[in-house]
């Protein structure tokens, strides 16, 4: 039953790379292209900033290290999740942040933003229920009370967009995560 659940998430990513996508302007996005040039990425960051905890690599292609294991259950489908977190570039660059000590550090505060622990809802594979899917693939793996790192290929994350402040197009990401708990 566990191998059936992973191919059913392998067949659903996929689908999903397969998908000849049109964007805007009438370009399509090479999801399998730049998923090999993030696994490169990926595998030489990792090299060159090892990063403590144990290792998950999802199929989705989104690499976890948990870093304090929580407890309960892991959330599904539809599962409401609290968070806060860090948000940064491979080269260290904080463009998105929940606590606001972390964003005046770093040079990304703003005055009308309210800095508060980061709520969403876990998404069907495949779409993404107001957060990219990347954090979908991530949370499924955590239990609540967990302290994690998510490294989230651009196919899942922002892509190309061109117009996500502090995100070049194509960035691999990176999520420091305090996982405060579940509805």
């Amino acid at each position: 039953m566990k191998h059936l659940k992973y191919l059913l998430i392998l067949f659903t990513v996929g689908a999903i790379i397969s998908c000849d996508q049109q964007l805007p302007g009438g370009d399509r996005y090479d999801a399998a292209g730049n998923f090999a040039i993030d696994s490169v990425k990926i595998a030489e960051y990792l090299r060159d900033n090892p990063i403590e905890g144990e290792r998950i690599d999802d199929p989705s292609g989104v690499v976890i290290f948990i870093q304090e294991e929580g407890a309960g259950s892991r959330p599904t489908d539809g599962t409401v999740v609290y968070t806060d977190f860090v948000g940064s570039l491979l080269d260290g660059s904080v463009f998105d942040t929940t606590i606001e000590a972390v964003a005046r550090e770093n040079d990304i505060y703003q005055e009308n933003r309210n800095y508060n622990v980061f709520i969403f809802t876990v998404p069907q594979i495949g779409s993404t229920g107001g957060t990219i899917q990347g954090f979908g693939f991530g949370f499924r793996r955590l239990r609540p009370q967990s302290k994690a790192v998510l490294i989230i290929p651009s196919p899942l994350g922002y892509r190309n967009s061109d117009d996500i402040e502090n995100i070049p197009p194509n960035s691999v990401l990176r999520f420091d995560v305090d996982f405060k708990g579940i509805d």
